[in-house]
């Protein structure tokens, strides 16, 4: 194996669109580690950007995938039924709130598509509703749905029409200038103003929404918020979707975010660590609306792939076993609060919020705005200590943390050590430049 030629082969024989954030070559990983063809050592806090569940080639996931790989690789679920997805859907109906039927795509933008042409072919209705800040894939469709930044959206116009954007209830940056502690919810308020300016509700046939904004900025929505949501959805007989690609599979210390709010949406979303580690995507819904949906009216030829199946099968199996959601709710609110410790020292932390294992810290300048080079700073010193971290929101000012929901808690104190000696490092090089 050729070294020098593979770090350079990248630029040659693949398109720059796809932004690379490292220029590192992986040959192989185990746990929350990755380790580089120069045989160096990575922690690694993205983990497929929050697909491993479970850390890299947990053995059990990995026995599970070889096993079916050896039985059968791949024959298409349009053709003919096998045991790992079958096996898979009858673990998920135990989660799911109700929600008893499935679709088995591949990806998470792929599950966005598939749950908007089911939103329009039973209710007849053209018009969604999405949310700023939202980010759902980067097919057509999921970029039509998708407010989170407009780099997403550049050049590809026109989208998919009647998408209306509503504002999400971002406390931290309230564009209504509220506080947590007297909001009177005016975000939803502007949205039912739309009723009467902008959108005919008789028109709108489904609402999709992040319970947990991923690549938004890691928001929580507050419980009222979401509550009337789903009223004001029931009230209109729009079908609420929620979007949990990224939140779901016990990222937030429940098997799905949508339990911290006691409502079970009419359409959820799965997608990155349902799999696994490998590709697949879930749309489930109720019989009721499942079965409006005719033979042949929608398909996929690697959807619900075996090998896929199997791996999400031995993983769900482990993280449904009594006790596992509370130590990742557990270990979320240590590593919270350490963050919040780490706040109370460098000011630059504006703010810390997380559920579970899905937890994000957001980088301001004195005036409040955001410190996208305070962000990169931070980034650069970890990966120096060999610590992959990631970003999110609009200006990339927010640092997010997707660790292995079973990562050992030393090493996260490690982690924190680390942040704030980054904190204080970039804080010297800012005063001295």
């Amino acid at each position: 194996m050729n070294k020098e030629w593979l770090k350079k082969a990248y630029p040659e024989h693949f398109t720059t669109a796809p932004k690379k954030v490292t220029n590192l070559v992986v040959e192989q990983a185990e746990g929350p580690y990755l380790h580089t063809i120069d045989g160096e050592r990575y922690l690694d806090l993205v983990q497929g950007i929050a697909t491993n569940a479970l850390g890299h080639c947990h053995p059990a996931l990995t026995a599970a995938a070889s096993n079916q790989l050896q039985k059968l690789g791949h024959a298409s679920f349009n053709l003919v039924s096998y045991p790992s997805a079958l096996l898979l859907a009858a673990e998920l109906r135990k989660h799911t709130g109700g929600l008893n039927k499935f679709l088995f795509t591949n990806t998470g933008a792929e599950v966005v598509e598939a749950g908007i042409k089911l939103a329009r072919y039973i209710s007849g209705n053209h018009s969604i509703i999405a949310f700023r800040g939202s980010f759902h894939g980067r097919t057509m469709g999921a970029t039509s749905v998708t407010g989170s930044n407009a780099k997403f959206r550049k050049h590809y116009s026109p989208f998919v029409p009647q998408v209306y954007f509503a504002p999400y209830p971002y406390c931290f940056r309230c564009p209504f200038h509220q506080r947590p502690e007297n909001c009177s919810i005016d975000c939803l308020k502007y949205l039912l103003d739309d009723f009467e300016h902008i959108i005919p509700p008789e028109d709108v046939g489904a609402v999709i929404f992040e319970p947990v904004m991923g690549e938004g900025g890691y928001v929580i929505p507050p419980g009222k918020y979401v509550e009337a949501l789903g009223r004001v959805c029931r009230e209109n007989g729009f079908l609420l979707i929620f979007d949990e690609v990224q939140s779901g599979m016990g990222r937030t210390g429940r098997m799905f975010a949508f339990e911290h709010f006691g409502i079970v949406p009419d359409l959820l979303l799965l997608g990155k660590a349902v799999g696994g580690g490998y590709p697949l995507s879930v749309l489930a819904a109720n019989r009721d609306i499942m079965d409006k949906w005719p033979p042949g009216s929608h398909g996929s030829t690697f959807g619900g792939h075996p090998v896929a199946c199997a791996a999400g099968l031995a993983q769900l199996q482990i993280i449904g076993e009594p006790g596992f959601m509370k130590s990742v709710d557990a270990k979320g609110e240590w590593f919270r609060n350490q963050l919040i410790a780490l706040q109370r020292r460098h000011p630059e932390i504006g703010d810390v919020r997380g559920l579970g294992m899905m937890n994000a810290i957001e980088l301001v300048k004195p005036d409040g705005e955001p410190d996208t080079e305070r962000a990169n700073s931070l980034v650069a010193h970890l990966f120096s200590r060999r610590i992959l971290i990631y970003t999110c929101g609009v200006k990339g000012n927010i640092i997010r943390f997707m660790p292995p929901l079973n990562i050992e808690q030393g090493i996260l104190e490690s982690v924190v050590e680390i942040l704030d000696e980054g904190f204080s490092v970039s804080g010297i090089e800012k005063k001295e430049a």
